[in-house]
């Protein structure tokens, strides 16, 4: 390769770069929002890990990761995110009521086991279902982790691996805790700023307890059976760099989930 060449490729990785920035700065503003006046150091801590873009792998233009990336002594490297949302429609709650589901992430580190409990939550567990029975989520990246109290979270569940992804439909929130605590363990649905349409595919898992001080709050429809050790992992290695947060990113070690599969648990 000549010098020119290389000085040309060097330019587009650059305008690559600049490009995926200019998206994530103009991301800014999504998921799990903060609607409580803190004391002033809490409300900076909330504000870094709440109010923070949810980050994702960019706009997938390269297979392999960035320089900044860590791929996990028993993780495979992650796929290339397929980039799509989808248009569905919101399925019927009832398809889900008084139900409880298993549901297995086959992620690229693991199985990540969990329990959908579709009595406390049955439009979140019935959309769940929708969306592990079309494929929705299939090798979509968990971009974002938060590593500072009061939130310890991975968010996962958007194919375009940008936090603006859904699968066309919204719905309101359910079974939210009100006194605003998550505890390690939990699953709950990320959303947008909107109560009552803000949920769509984007959910989160409680790697330690959290703390969401919204008045609406955020619907709780499952937990963490087994493989929330592949969580812990994932987040020891903290967040990938960028000109955000140290603590609000996609996660230095990338995770994705590969495909969802769910049974009905018999009573």
């Amino acid at each position: 390769m000549t010098r020119k060449q290389e000085r040309a490729r060097a330019r587009r990785r650059w305008e690559k770069q600049q490009a995926r920035e200019a998206q994530r700065r103009q991301d800014r503003a999504r998921l799990l929002r903060v609607g409580s006046v803190l004391g002033v150091v809490v409300l900076v801590v909330v504000a870094m890990a709440v109010l923070g873009l949810t980050v994702g792998r960019g706009d997938g233009a390269d297979d392999t990761p960035t320089p900044a990336a860590t791929t996990l002594a028993g993780c495979e490297l992650p796929p290339k995110s397929l980039g799509t949302g989808a248009e569905l429609d919101l399925p019927d709650a009832k398809t889900a009521e008084g139900k409880v589901f298993d549901a297995t992430l086959t992620t690229n580190c693991g199985d990540i086991v969990l329990r959908l409990d579709g009595t406390k939550a049955p439009q979140a567990v019935a959309s769940f279902l929708q969306l592990a029975r079309t494929q929705y989520w299939k090798d979509s990246p968990c971009h974002r982790l938060t590593t500072a109290d009061p939130l310890k979270v991975l968010q996962c569940g958007d194919p375009t691996g940008t936090g603006q992804g859904t699968p066309g439909y919204g719905f309101a929130v359910e079974n939210a805790p009100k006194d605003g605590k998550y505890a390690r363990g939990t699953l709950a649905m990320a959303r947008t700023s909107d109560p009552k349409e803000g949920n769509g595919g984007q959910f989160f898992i409680v790697y330690g307890d959290s703390s969401l001080p919204d008045p609406d709050g955020y619907t709780v429809f499952g937990t963490v059976t087994s493989g929330l050790d592949i969580v812990d992992r994932v987040a020891a290695q903290g967040v990938a760099p960028n000109e955000q947060s140290p603590t609000d990113g996609a996660p230095a070690a990338p995770i994705s989930i590969l495909r969802v599969a769910v049974t009905e648990e018999k009573s």
